[in-house]
């Protein structure tokens, strides 16, 4: 008997069976389509869009481990070394189309990937912050030093007690600053505020890997 022909339709002049992988692809894109109106393309569209301008911060190694493709990478970089504003416009335009191929899992790791950097320089903000109120604190009040024996266990006392009294000098002797200009201080002051912001970063090291 002769054998039955498949079923299946037609899609720009090719055939397509029912079960056939292409068949399982165009279901897809047809319940994408669907469930997406195109207000939600347009955003997803920017989204993307805004991932890959974000990713020109990043070195091309790290671009690598997220798996991105040379195509990618190669516009990425064309684009960091535009400095024609209409130029690097149309070149960010196709590193967003480049980025519109990036499969659900991919898109997933670029943005685990910005998140990480974003809290990575939150939490460097916070330790320069922190940096600075330990330096104030110590300049403003003995009884300090003692409490940072608990952040700096080790400390070359003799070494930090001489910055805190010559901050403290410099301080006294430093003419009255202009009126809206900030106070000047002297290189004890700068000094200090590196010690104490090395140690904290120390700690949070070591933190992190106890």
């Amino acid at each position: 008997m002769p054998r039955k022909p498949p079923k299946g339709y037609f899609v720009r002049g090719q055939f397509v069976a029912y079960g056939s992988a292409e068949d399982a692809e165009l279901k897809r894109a047809a319940k994408w389509d669907a469930d997406f109106s195109k207000t939600d393309l347009k955003r997803r569209s920017a989204h993307l869009q805004a991932l890959g301008e974000q990713l020109l911060a990043f070195k091309d190694a790290a671009l690598q481990r997220l798996g991105l493709d040379e195509t990618l990478r190669e516009a990425l970089a064309e684009a960091r070394r535009i400095d024609d504003f209409e130029g690097r416009r149309r070149q960010l335009q196709y590193v967003g189309k480049l980025m519109r191929r990036l499969d659900e899992a991919q898109v997933a790791a670029v943005e685990a990937a910005l998140a990480e950097q974003r809290q990575g320089s939150a939490a460097e903000v916070q330790r320069l912050h922190e940096a600075e109120a330990w330096r104030e604190r110590l300049l403003a009040d003995d009884a300090a030093l003692e409490a940072w024996r608990d952040i700096e266990p080790q400390a070359d006392w003799q070494r930090l007690r001489a910055l805190i009294r010559q901050a403290r000098k410099d301080a006294a002797e430093a003419p009255a600053a202009a009126a809206g200009q900030p106070p000047r201080h002297g290189r004890a002051y700068r000094e200090l505020f590196q010690h104490v912001r090395a140690a904290l970063q120390a700690r949070a090291d070591g933190l992190a890997t106890a």
